[in-house]
């Protein structure tokens, strides 16, 4: 939702904020995909050892190189296709980890139930943009459905600053699977006709 509705309209931000902290040096795009993982991993771990809102900040500066990638690519005239394939491939990883380190941070706590409402959530994260991929791979449209990347992160985000976690988890378990349903249901009518 909010990625197709603001699109590409934050690179100038983006870049402005990007080049106050590094300059006018243009790293290459795929180096920045891979920083916004490895600070992804990084926050992961935090979260899983209950240093709850460094690893809200941490992941944080994860969207940050996560929103650059695409950024800088665009402006340096650098976009590529492995470059889009290595930054969704990466986002994958990203993803389940931000959850693996929610888990651990449940189970940690005695919360076997919202650690395994959290494999859940983690499943239907998982299955949202394998939905997209398999639809575009047949030559169909997949840009709908309630929580995308930006939601999701947004969720967790809430979750860590204001120790929700286990709310958290639970409209991700929820959500993301009403989004896989969204993607099905979509791809199915667009089939049809």
């Amino acid at each position: 939702m909010i990625s197709a509705k603001i699109g590409h309209a934050l690179d100038p931000l983006i870049l402005k904020t990007y080049h106050l902290f590094f300059g006018n040096r243009v790293v290459n795009p795929n180096l920045v995909t891979v920083l916004g993982a490895a600070t992804a991993a990084a926050s992961s771990a935090v979260i899983a050892f209950d240093f709850l809102i460094l690893g809200g900040i941490i992941l944080l500066v994860s969207g940050f190189f996560d929103l650059s990638d695409g950024a800088i690519a665009r402006s340096a005239g650098k976009v590529s296709p492995f470059g889009g394939f290595l930054d969704s491939v990466l986002d994958r990883y990203s993803d389940l980890l931000i959850m693996l380190g929610v888990a651990i941070h449940l189970v940690r706590h005695g919360d076997i139930l919202y650690s395994l409402i959290a494999f859940v959530a983690a499943m239907g994260t998982a299955i949202i943009p394998y939905a997209k991929a398999r639809a575009e791979g047949a030559a169909l449209s997949c840009k709908t459905g309630l929580l995308e990347r930006p939601e999701r992160m947004l969720i967790v985000l809430i979750g860590l600053f204001f120790n929700l976690l286990p709310y958290a988890v639970i409209l991700l378990a929820v959500f993301t699977h009403v989004t896989v349903i969204q993607r099905i249901l979509y791809v199915r009518r667009q089939a049809k006709q």
